[in-house]
């Protein structure tokens, strides 16, 4: 994203004030999602997101964020809770097996089938796909950006263009 990052540059500074953001995040290679997780959490704050506004659920690795991005959907469906946005936070780094495409794809298709569920909050994936460990640091707040920072920016984006269209309907 770091060659888009025009596309984020009239965005409200201070959009966040009054949204809740759920996140969650995958354990597994922590090392990278602790880099994207904090992206992430300073770019809600830096556009007014309160701290004690966002909630984190974590969860033992990747795949299992479709059901943590399912159970924070259904807990503002069924008005437990609030929130404008979820973003998922994870790091997959492939391996000699096939397992990398099938975790890869798995995600993206439960993504889809969440964020086309009816009077439920959008799911923003942040999950880094990538070759190798320096790859997947490069994309974790290194010289290619951060992959949690720009799940950040895209949820406010998403929440500022829902509330735009809501307003001029």
């Amino acid at each position: 994203m770091k060659n888009n990052q025009n596309i984020f540059e009239n965005l409200d500074k201070n959009i966040g004030g009054k949204l809740s953001i759920g996140i969650a995040r995958s354990l597994w290679n922590q090392e990278i999602t602790d880099k994207l997780y904090k992206g992430c959490i300073s770019t809600l704050i830096k556009y007014g997101v309160k701290e004690e506004n966002i909630k984190t659920f974590e969860v033992g690795g990747s795949f299992e964020l479709i059901y943590a991005g399912r159970y924070m959907q259904d807990q503002t469906i069924d008005s437990i809770a609030c929130l404008d946005a979820i973003i998922l936070i994870g790091s997959i780094i492939k391996g000699e097996t096939p397992h990398f495409e099938f975790i890869s794809q798995s995600i993206i298709n439960g993504v889809k089938d969440l964020n086309i569920r009816k009077d439920a909050p959008p799911i923003i994936l942040s999950v880094s796909t990538d070759l190798n460990q320096q790859q997947a640091l490069d994309r974790a707040g290194g010289k290619l950006g951060n992959k949690g920072s720009d799940g950040a920016l895209t949820a406010l984006h998403l929440i500022s263009v829902q509330h735009k269209l809501f307003y001029e309907l």
